[in-house]
């Protein structure tokens, strides 16, 4: 056993007990589960009325209908809620009562802007209208009545669907029925709590930094604690104490000046469709690695940091089968350790036109749009040198725009690759006070069947501005997901399952009343 390896069990060991210590010194008092089942449905008129609003980030007026609504609703629990100027589309801080002495400040992060809509892929009238729904014999999804969420016992497999359903708007209610839990049961949170939420995350969060370091001193926290995405595909309550960061870049590989009449031309101008499908066949090899020399570096995982991704227990034939292949890249040797390294993925292809507006043509140009999923060891501008130094050793002269009449008669191989923007990925240890704690809190409020024990992830795949918050507030954070993994977040038909939100609910419920650092 390496002295690394022993060094990591020993904090794990320790890290374990200071979790045992803070359950068995935690308030005993929590909500009952008929008080939380009760604030859940007391929250469904509220989270329909919210869904009804539209929130593309696009359309100011629409975010800021939005900001008031969310306002009024923390400020009716007793919350002290202002907005922050952003060009027209504000963030909303909550705050709720003064900071007590030795008690903790926790700032929660949540967004309430969504992806755009294209109303006709939807299975219902409109997006903005939630439609409960329940599947029938074949599985199907069929629409019921809305006031089924006022059952007695609520049914878990019940689903409400509309854009932001999960991302974001559902955590949002789960915290304010949290809250209302606790009114009714007569508690008061054991932290301080802070709250944030963004009104740009679905566009990259662009002000997000410059927001939260104009407001600092409003913003100062102990640990942050981001309720947003879904949980472990085991639907364990789940920590992310990590993400990756994304970047962006665009490829375009130029042809002859204008589309070309493939009888006449064919066998003779080259064809940039082609081009670029064999230059991108140069960045993976068959088994799905980036070959792009140093792209990798930096990335090693001990003997013990894989015994940690091995904990969450995934079921890879299960994912395989879910998803729909038969064997999935090489990157890793499990879905834990491929989000660890960074990715390369070609996100969209376009040349010419396919079906029925395709004709015989030589196209003058393709293009590959490109995201790159980045981690602390590689950065987003590193990749993109990485890429476009490998594109020039393939022979390819890059140019800025439509390429010029002296750099077509120079170059046989012309091409643009553009670099859109990107962010940091952030990780945190997972044996800080925040993890630790925040780790005591979901034990306590699940229980320690092995089906309900709190999965650990080291970092998930996805991407959320964390790196925006901890560069400007200077905090530690953990990622506390609440929904289901099949909600179809930035696609049609989003949807919330009803059990993940009671759980949502009794997981907010528990955060707010574990003590950290009396």
């Amino acid at each position: 056993m390496s002295n690394r390896f022993r060094a990591l069990l020993r904090a794990a060991c320790l890290a374990l007990a200071a979790t045992c210590a803070m359950i068995a010194s935690a308030q005993s008092r929590a909500p009952s589960d008929a008080q939380l089942q009760a604030a859940a449905r007391a929250s469904f008129p509220e989270f329909l009325e919210l869904l009804a609003l539209p929130n593309d980030a696009i359309e100011p007026a629409d975010i800021r209908r939005n900001a008031d609504w969310l306002q009024r609703a923390f400020e009716r629990r007793g919350f002290s809620a202002r907005q922050l100027p952003n060009d027209g589309k504000p963030m909303l801080f909550a705050e709720y009562g003064k900071p007590v002495p030795g008690r903790r400040t926790i700032l929660f992060y949540m967004h309430f802007d969504g992806q755009p809509v294209l109303p006709e892929q939807w299975s219902q009238p409109s997006p903005w209208q939630a439609v409960v729904k329940q599947r029938d014999a074949a599985g199907a999804w069929v629409p019921v009545a809305t006031a089924r969420l006022q059952d007695t016992v609520l049914d878990p497999e019940l689903r409400v669907f509309a854009r932001s359903a999960s991302d974001d708007k559902g955590p949002i209610l789960m915290l304010l029925a949290a809250f209302d839990a606790l009114r009714a049961a007569g508690i008061e949170p054991a932290i301080h709590v802070k709250v944030l939420l963004d009104s740009e995350e679905e566009k990259g969060s662009p002000t997000l930094g410059a927001v939260a370091k104009a407001h600092a001193d409003l913003l100062r926290a102990d640990g942050l604690l981001l309720f947003d995405g879904p949980r472990h595909a085991s639907n364990r309550p789940t920590l992310a104490f990590g993400n990756r960061g994304v970047a962006m870049a665009t490829l375009t590989v130029h042809g002859p000046r204008a589309p070309l009449h493939s009888g006449h031309h064919g066998n003779y101008t080259p064809n940039p469709a082609q081009r670029l499908a064999a230059l991108l066949a140069t960045m993976k090899d068959e088994q799905g690695r980036v070959t792009i020399p140093g792209y990798y570096d930096g990335i090693v995982l001990t003997e013990a940091e894989r015994a940690i991704l091995a904990e969450t227990g995934d079921d890879e034939a299960a994912m395989r089968k879910r998803v729909g292949i038969a064997k999935s890249d090489a990157v890793g040797s499990s879905y834990q350790e491929a989000m660890q390294y960074p990715s390369l993925n070609v996100r969209g292809l376009q040349s010419a036109a396919v079906g029925d507006k395709a004709a015989n043509i030589v196209p003058h140009k393709a293009v590959a749009e490109l995201d790159l999923r980045t981690t602390p060891e590689a950065g987003p501008e590193r990749l993109f040198a990485l890429i476009r130094d490998h594109v020039q050793r393939q022979g390819w002269h890059l140019v800025d725009g439509e390429p010029t009449e002296a750099d077509r008669a120079t170059y046989d191989r012309l091409a643009t690759l553009r670099y859109g923007g990107g962010s940091r990925a952030v990780r945190t240890p997972m044996d800080a006070p925040i993890g630790v704690w925040a780790h005591a809190a979901l034990r306590r409020s699940f229980g320690d069947a092995p089906d309900m024990r709190p999965v650990r992830i080291r970092m998930m795949g996805g991407s959320l501005p964390t790196d925006e918050l901890v560069d400007a507030l200077q905090v530690p954070f953990v990622i506390v997901p609440p929904v289901n993994g099949d909600n179809n977040q930035h696609s049609f038909d989003e949807n919330i399952r009803i059990g993940h939100y009671l759980d949502g609910v009794r997981m907010a419920a528990g955060l707010l009343t574990m003590p950290f650092g009396e």
